[in-house]
């Protein structure tokens, strides 16, 4: 066989570079097709051409897995380094080198995103005036590749392989409610006296099913019954509790106000303690922009500044987003 010429290879080998380095990363034709927004029969007959202008094998193909040859192994390190740089080059012509611009688009919680994230983003203009920036505020988890997410926050521990996360602390809860309320009902000071209680719930937008409450020493959880339940957005609890319909449970900075002025407080304090984690997350093939990760940074800034519980986190050995 005869090799083709440096630029020949070139031209006719970047789409199938990618589909190549894509499959590398996902494990499998499919899933590259899906990110690529292609077929997996495309991907497939891309990478098919690549190993004969090469003259290797890149993967050992079975009817049950797609496995990486030696050869593969060697030539994805060098691949994925020249994509980034290249897309690196791209960015850089279109942006300039020295100044931060462009779109990002990120995806946060309703609880998190309004009440922590956006009210310290106040100096973002100041800082990067040529940085766009379009917010969506939801509970739903985001598909990155379909939507065009750029980063997101979100709740819980990040168990998908395809992404990366920068913890940004563990959030405190509380059980919260008025003094009205409180002054009609039945003395409250013990788990079991919930059950004599209107506990105010949250349905889960995901699972449909009603989110937990969970309480400290010992750790436990509570699955509340309720004719009051909240869809979607849980400022509807603080507000339904601030009228005096029963008990929330909610993290403590979404109640700062309405603690510091008596419109609610806290009941079973004694059994407080138990967080919440919430993280940055974004894609971990993605080769990101310089504005991605400028907002990236003002967000964790913005953290670490507005809740003191998260800044333990922020001085620990993390995993880094970028």
């Amino acid at each position: 066989m005869t090799a083709p010429s440096p630029s020949t290879f070139i031209e006719r080998s970047l789409s199938s570079l990618l589909a190549f380095t894509r499959t590398f990363e996902q494990g499998s034709f499919t899933r590259a097709a899906k990110s690529l927004r292609l077929t997996p029969a495309a991907v497939s007959r891309a990478v098919g051409r690549l190993e004969e202008s090469l003259g290797v094998m890149l993967f050992r193909r079975t009817t049950r897995a797609l496995q990486p040859t030696a050869e593969g192994r060697a030539y994805y390190a060098k691949c994925s380094a020249a994509l980034a740089l290249l897309g690196e080059a791209e960015r850089d012509v279109q942006r300039g080198r020295e100044e931060v611009r462009g779109l990002v688009r990120l995806s946060l919680p309703i609880t998190l995103g309004l009440h922590v994230i956006l009210p310290r983003l106040e100096g973002i203009h100041a800082q990067l005036p040529r940085v766009e920036l379009e917010i969506h505020i939801t509970n739903q988890n985001v598909d990155f590749v379909r939507e065009g997410v750029d980063l997101a926050v979100r709740m819980g521990t990040l168990k998908d392989a395809t992404l990366i996360a920068r913890k940004l602390g563990d959030f405190s809860l509380g059980v919260f409610a008025s003094k009205d309320y409180l002054a009609s009902r039945a003395p409250l000071k013990q788990l079991e006296d919930l059950s004599a209680h209107e506990c105010i719930t949250f349905v889960m937008p995901r699972t449909g099913r009603v989110l937990p409450w969970i309480f400290a020493s010992p750790n436990v959880e509570v699955a509340p019954t309720s004719s009051l339940r909240c869809v979607e957005d849980p400022r509807a609890g603080v507000v339904l509790a601030k009228a005096g319909l029963g008990l929330f449970q909610t993290y403590h900075f979404m109640v700062q106000d309405e603690l510091a002025s008596g419109a609610l407080v806290e009941v079973l304090r004694s059994r407080g303690g138990r967080t919440r984690p919430f993280s940055l997350i974004r894609p971990r093939a993605a080769v990101t922009s310089k504005a991605v990760r400028a907002v990236a940074e003002l967000i964790v800034a913005s953290v670490a500044a507005k809740a003191p519980e998260a800044r333990a986190e922020m001085s620990r050995e993390l995993p880094a987003l970028f």
